[in-house]
């Protein structure tokens, strides 16, 4: 199943509708109720370009101006809510993206995708570094996301659970992978010592 072009791409035009999907509100509600609901941990949000989303979401028909709220001495503020067309386009928008599994390209992947340029015992130092952190960032999550619970169903929790997982994995793997160097067991693991040895590359890796 192809994934369909759609007019806007940005992800926080997605948030932004099912934000909207819940009540209309005004932008920087929008942004106030992104930041309490954790979305800003899973979706890149740039709240100052937030406006700028609302407009084009506005320009596509995708949501509209329901009204103007005013409060004491603060400016206007223009309300928006979503239109049918947005509550199809979060809709079919937001089902593409849980279905169809689409190839992405971690930066980390592209890294160890070139690691060879570098010595194996410089790749253990810098793998071991990342997984001090890995396991940093393990520790702060899971206390971050027991913290959430108390306020926030699992139900609104899920990609923070998920991005938790994800983490985790990637500190088991990098842990693995480490001792494979470490042990000598990576196969062709010498060869590549030995690259960085004498400086030459086996004629069967520039073949």
């Amino acid at each position: 199943m192809a994934r369909k072009r759609r007019k806007l791409s940005n992800p926080l035009a997605l948030a932004v509708m099912t934000t909207l999907w819940q009540k209309p509100m005004h932008p920087y509600e929008i942004a106030q109720t992104l930041r309490s609901q954790g979305k800003d941990t899973s979706t890149k949000t740039n709240y100052g370009s937030l406006y700028t989303v609302v407009q084009n979401l506005e320009k596509y028909g995708f949501v509209e101006v329901t009204g103007v709220e005013r409060q004491g001495n603060r400016p206007e503020r223009t309300v928006y809510g979503l239109t049918e067309a947005g509550r199809e386009e979060m809709a079919e928008w937001l089902s593409d993206l849980i279905a169809i599994p689409a190839k992405e390209y971690p930066i980390f992947e592209t890294a160890l995708s070139l690691m060879a340029a570098l010595p194996p015992d410089e790749v253990v130092r810098l793998l071991e570094t990342r997984l001090s952190s890995l396991e940093v960032e393990v520790a702060s999550g899971r206390g971050a996301l027991d913290k959430l619970y108390e306020t926030l169903p699992r139900l609104f929790l899920v990609e923070v659970e998920y991005h938790l997982h994800m983490v985790e994995a990637q500190a088991e793997w990098v842990g693995g992978f480490l001792e494979e160097i470490r042990k000598g067991s990576l196969p062709g693991v010498e060869d590549w010592r030995r690259i960085h040895e004498t400086g030459e590359l086996p004629t069967e890796f520039t073949s």
